[in-house]
């Protein structure tokens, strides 16, 4: 007889019913859309960007080693069989703005593109890619619980160049819209745990891309169980890094540089690893600005991401990575996002992807291998 697991198994009820979803969605999209279409003048390229994550540093190919012999609650869903697959690695800034870095703010992501993965996805007009996403930031939590939250909070970060540069004055009337949801809050509903959780994120170390831990910071699915997934720098692969300090006014682009000196002269590798759900309670599905306690359950390795030396400097590689799209919801249904913001990723994702392709006149298709992309 098998032992009872200690990890919480998934079942819906775990999600919380939100009843005026659909209609929040729809004014969180609209200003999403009116971003990206005023993108095109107000970013300076003549292109639309993407409405956060909008500059890239850097496409790099690899592949994901899914490992053997895991126990059972962690070989689940694609980490249920071993195996390799290729796939595509874009690294970038958090912010909605394609300027400077030293204007962007210390929120760096990490979207992996793997290839040849069994099974439809979850999006209902690409269902047969056989690719699986995962979009990541370098923090454990988001600054943000609710999609009626994120409409102001949205507001804020959209505008946040126009605040920051007043200085002090701007930067506390930033503070203080936040916590007050624009004066829309009472005081008892202020928003103090986004907005801490918004300084965890803004006070990142600021370091070569490749030394930052990456996280779904929402929770997903890992077949029977919950889970929250990172992507962290091998031990062996930092300690290699020569190029680790970012030093924002030294120039105005910097962490793409730094990443295209460490990728054209060694390997790297990040360890792909899943934090199994214990205690509903202390590890809760729906606020994203609880980090869920290691010591509660820890992350556990399966599989690897392996990065060969090669050289990302070429221009016409950054075009190809502009081009491409990662939502957290191409994914099997074994890995399902969970929760209020994440169900709210679905279409928003995809309808700023539709945008953004249609205005910058881009063929939106999914890629079936990672030779379409990059040789």
């Amino acid at each position: 007889m098998s032992m009872p697991s200690r990890f919480i198994p998934y079942t819906s009820d775990v999600e919380a019913a939100v009843p005026d979803f659909d209609e929040l969605l729809r004014a969180v999209i609209a200003k999403t859309e009116r971003f990206i279409a005023e993108s095109v003048i107000a970013e300076g390229s003549g292109l639309a960007v993407r409405d956060a994550h909008a500059k890239g540093y850097g496409l790099v190919r690899g592949a994901v080693e899914i490992l053997d012999q895991l126990p059972t609650e962690y070989a689940q869903g694609i980490y249920a069989t071993p195996g390799r697959h290729d796939a595509l690695v874009r690294f970038s800034n958090g912010s909605p703005h394609a300027g400077a870095d030293a204007s962007l703010g210390r929120a760096t992501g990490l979207a992996l593109k793997m290839f040849g993965i069994q099974g439809p996805t979850l999006l209902e007009d690409e269902p047969d890619t056989g690719t699986f996403d995962y979009t990541l930031i370098n923090a454990p939590v988001f600054f943000c619980n609710t999609v009626k939250h994120y409409l102001f909070i949205q507001e804020l970060f959209l505008d946040a160049p126009k605040y920051f540069a007043q200085g002090a004055p701007g930067r506390h009337r930033f503070y203080r819209e936040f916590v007050t949801g624009k004066g829309s809050l009472a005081e008892d509903e202020w928003a103090w745990d986004e907005f801490l959780a918004f300084l965890t994120v803004a006070q990142r170390p600021l370091v070569n891309v490749l030394l930052s831990t990456y996280f779904t910071m929402g929770a997903v699915r890992h077949g029977d169980y919950i889970a929250k997934v990172r992507l962290a720098p091998d031990p062996a692969s930092a300690a290699a890094v020569v190029h680790r300090a970012i030093d924002l006014v030294s120039a105005e682009e910097v962490f793409r540089p730094a990443l295209v000196a460490e990728m054209r002269d060694r390997p790297y590798a990040f360890d792909i690893q899943v934090q199994l759900c214990a205690d509903l309670n202390r590890m809760p599905v729906e606020d994203l600005t609880v980090e869920w306690p290691e010591r509660l359950s820890p992350f556990v390795t399966v599989a690897r991401l392996l990065l060969p030396q090669q050289d990302i400097s070429d221009e016409e590689t950054l075009k190809k990575m502009d081009a491409l799209s990662f939502t957290p919801w191409r994914v099997t249904a074994e890995h399902a996002p969970l929760g209020e913001i994440m169900r709210a990723r679905e279409e928003v994702y995809r309808r700023s992807s539709l945008q953004r392709h249609r205005l910058n006149q881009q063929e939106r298709r999914e890629p079936r291998s990672a030779d379409e992309v990059s040789s």
